[in-house]
């Protein structure tokens, strides 16, 4: 078998499309699940990331995603939605609003 090349985390989601990797499956110490647009992974610590993606492949993600990171971290992390936005915003121009609501890491 032929060792894949994953260089963006979009990779995931194709690879599992064409069928060519399982839709949930392990790389290296993360586990992963392949879901409609996106891709949740979680670290042997038990630490979740869950992304979707855009059509150019970047990750987006909403404030759903962003609260779930925060209660999978090793000491959780419950903030309430409005710290969130707060948050949000005081990290712009870092983030991009991408559609209403989902955020991307600007370029």
């Amino acid at each position: 078998m032929a060792i894949l090349s994953i260089e963006r985390l979009a990779d995931v989601v194709g690879l599992s499309r064409s069928r060519r990797i399982s839709r949930s499956d392990r790389i290296g110490i993360h586990s992963y699940e392949v879901h409609g647009a996106g891709c949740r992974f979680v670290g042997d610590n038990g630490t979740e990331v869950d992304v979707d993606f855009a059509a150019d492949g970047s990750e987006v993600f909403d404030l759903w995603r962003l609260r779930g990171y925060g209660l999978s971290l090793p000491e959780p992390l419950d903030v309430t939605d409005q710290d969130m936005r707060s948050a949000v915003r005081s990290l712009q121009p870092l983030l991009t609003e991408v559609r209403p609501g989902w955020f991307s890491v600007t370029n």
